[in-house]
């Protein structure tokens, strides 16, 4: 073990001692420990490697290639349970969902919820359905466009993290984001990146049913340019100030 976390901590890592830990309970054996620990010095995320990552109270699977969910993302989940709980008859989508984490844990913590997640990465979604349990409905979609029909005037709730990084910006990410996760799972659109967010803003209100709501996790200095923005599009909007990770969420209601 403390050999293991050496070679990590020489790589670079901040937390050689408990990747070691994952690395060395996932393995089966000397020779795979050995595999995985070179992969993750190569620079590879741990993730992706062990198959795996703690969500809140889940563990959710991952894999090579696919977004990994960020733990900053925990707060937008947790309003998404709060909103559901509040419903009746609750439909809960995650669209741009990757491995769907948000409606995993919706789906994990209210129960009677109908949950639905999207995407159009069908390796993500591979990995969603092993995420959410049998009776939630997956679907292949670009944003909403592609959501079976029953769907329309259903929704009480979607939450989502709308790709959102602005195209100039994806230079600076992290490089295990830009070398292992794909770019679109992370490139908003447009010189600002909210085109994602925007489209969201434009198409969402026939799917949902009256009361509903819809919460973006955003970077902070987009909230405020797209709470104006839905507002005049007719949204009631409620900014969920940033925190220390200068993410914040944005609450839309349809006026």
């Amino acid at each position: 073990m403390a050999a293991v976390a050496s070679r990590l901590r020489s790589a670079g890592s901040v937390f050689a001692e408990d990747e070691a830990v994952i690395l060395v309970e996932a393995a089966a054996d000397d020779a795979e420990l050995e595999q995985l620990v070179r992969r993750r010095v190569a620079g590879e995320p741990l993730e992706p490697i062990v198959g795996w990552v703690r969500f809140g109270r889940l563990r959710l699977s991952v894999g090579p290639g696919v977004f990994v969910p960020r733990q900053r993302s925990l707060r937008l989940a947790r309003l998404a349970v709060r909103r559901v709980r509040a419903t009746q008859a609750p439909v809960m989508l995650e669209p741009y969902c990757g491995v769907a984490p948000l409606a995993a844990i919706v789906a994990a913590s209210v129960r009677g919820v109908e949950v639905h997640a999207a995407d159009r990465d069908r390796n993500a979604l591979a990995i969603a359905r092993r995420n959410l349990p049998a009776g939630a409905g997956v679907h292949v979609a670009d944003a909403l466009e592609g959501l079976p029909d029953a769907l329309i005037g259903r929704i009480t709730t979607i939450g989502a993290v709308p790709p959102y990084v602005p195209e100039s910006d994806l230079a600076l990410m992290p490089r295990e984001a830009r070398e292992h996760e794909p770019a679109a799972a992370l490139v908003g659109g447009g010189p600002d990146g909210l085109d994602h967010a925007r489209r969201l803003v434009r198409t969402a209100r026939p799917w949902m049913a009256v009361g509903g709501s819809m919460l973006l996790e955003l970077h902070a200095a987009q909230l405020p340019v797209a709470a104006a923005e839905a507002r005049s599009a007719g949204w009631r909007a409620r900014v969920h100030p940033p925190n220390a990770s200068r993410t914040g969420v944005l609450e839309l209601i349809a006026g």
